[in-house]
């Protein structure tokens, strides 16, 4: 690979804004400085009133993912190649055990992964925890470097685990430096509260966040929390969006505890006005846990601001909101007539950068460094991956987003790159745009054109995870 120099950019880390150039050989930046000479084989770009940011590291995705009754429709190729779009170069993505072993499930998991455009890690999501289990467990950190997996309170009969499976697994991750993942909501409640809204008549899209309420999220929360302190575990909370749970974070750190959560994109710029769509038009924003009100919105941008949350990823689980092209299997239209059939899950992997840096760094005080941080950095940190991703330092992965925090533009589903019919922003107006993006120095994105190819990516074997960010 020939040599590259990115000149005149203003770089961007978690700590430091500084005017530089960078020099890229064999993937890796190797000089950082001013006016760094170049020779005749040095491909240039100039980075002129850009941001240069570290790629995006998303650490929750379903790419090509099986769920009950319906499967995403972004394979890896092209959930991966709208992420180049949206800035992001690494994502973690959750490997479903199904109904094969965890090994297994990781085998069949790198067949689909190989035709990903950026590098891809993964996390295991565990259906059950036998003494094989935790046997497998440590093959795939010691051996696989997959160094978190997931577990569910929520979904009785497909996912959910009991607190005795969650604690067995915790003091697995314990005592060798893996990260338990938690999807935490009450799912036996839950499930009595679907069951009655069924019965007397209440079928609509809408009803999907009432029988989910936010109290059981915290419930669930405040469980697991206490599960990891009796293991002396870390722990990670997925797609935090209520301010109970975020409260039972909030009161586990204050004493010290290692304990961790993200929130994702739709939780700080939606509400729950979204489910008074008319007909079936809110399923579109049929995704768990629910969106909430503006009460909750604004205890999640508090805790960002407090470092109570570490992590904005995306939870990108696209399903189509139409029957056609793809088919039933894709699509929401599954559930018309009954909202607890409509999919789960909703697409974001293309629109994370922008919406964060315009409705943080633009509208909520938030700082350069803090939205590099919370996109990338801490990421990175927390799942193994630093410092090879998620930063700009020499000796680092060339993975590097040239960023335009001045250009305003509408997000518009028509002008994705992913699978997925529509957007939950769509017509929304955003201030900053990706330019260009690269992937172990090689450009994958230059404008409206995608340079890079199917399979480019790799996989990363990850390091320890739960290390303080």
């Amino acid at each position: 690979m020939s040599s590259v120099v990115i000149r005149n950019g203003r770089v961007a880390t978690a700590v430091d804004c500084f005017e530089a150039d960078i020099l890229v050989q064999d993937g890796v930046i190797r000089w950082i400085g001013k006016d760094l000479p170049v020779g005749d084989d040095v491909t240039v770009h100039d980075a002129t009133g850009l941001l240069v940011l570290p790629g995006g590291v998303d650490v929750h995705t379903h790419l090509d993912w099986d769920f009950g009754h319906a499967r995403t429709a972004d394979t890896f190729e092209t959930g991966t190649r709208a992420a180049a779009f949206g800035g992001t170069t690494c994502l973690v993505d959750f490997c479903n055990q199904g109904e094969v072993s965890p090994l297994a499930a990781l085998e069949d998991w790198h067949e689909r992964a190989s035709t990903a455009c950026i590098d891809v890690a993964a996390h295991l999501i565990l259906k059950e925890v036998t003494d094989q289990t935790l046997i497998d467990m440590r093959e795939l950190i010691q051996h696989e470097g997959v160094s978190s997996f997931k577990l569910f309170t929520a979904y009785p009969g497909v996912f959910m685990v009991d607190d005795a499976a969650i604690f067995k697994a915790m003091r697995v991750c314990r005592d060798n430096d893996a990260m338990t993942c938690i999807h935490a909501e009450n799912g036996p409640v839950i499930e009595v509260l679907i069951a009655e809204a069924l019965a007397a008549g209440h079928t609509g899209p809408k009803y999907h966040e009432t029988t989910r309420p936010s109290l059981m999220e915290g419930e669930a929360a405040h469980r697991v929390i206490t599960l990891s302190e009796l293991a002396e575990a870390p722990v990670y909370l997925v797609h935090v969006s209520a301010q109970e749970a975020l409260a039972e974070v909030t009161s586990a750190r204050d004493r010290g505890l290692p304990v961790y959560a993200e929130t994702c994109p739709h939780y700080l710029f939606l509400t729950k006005e979204e489910y008074e769509r008319p007909e079936f038009d809110a399923a579109k924003f049929v995704m768990t846990p629910p969106l909430r009100d503006c009460g909750h919105q604004q205890a999640l941008w508090r805790g960002l601001r407090a470092d109570d949350l570490q992590v904005i990823s995306t939870d990108h689980c696209p399903f189509c909101f139409n029957e056609q092209p793809l088919g039933m299997l894709y699509s929401k239209q599954q559930g018309k007539g009954d909202f607890q059939k409509i999919p789960n899950g909703a697409p974001g992997v293309e629109t994370r950068l922008p919406l964060v840096y315009d409705g943080g760094v633009g509208k909520n005080e938030m700082t350069l460094n803090r939205f590099v941080q919370l996109v990338a950095t801490a990421p990175a940190k927390l799942f193994g991956l630093y410092p090879r991703k998620g930063t700009i330092a020499v000796g680092s992965d060339a993975d590097l987003v040239l960023f335009d925090p001045d250009e305003t533009w509408t997000i518009r589903a028509a002008e994705h790159h992913s699978r997925i019919d529509y957007s939950l922003f769509e017509g929304r107006e955003v201030t900053g745009r990706v330019k260009k993006v690269f992937l172990r120095g090689e450009t994958i994105v230059d404008g409206a054109e995608f340079t890079g190819r199917p399979g480019q990516g790799q996989f990363i074997k990850r390091g320890a995870s739960g290390v303080r960010p």
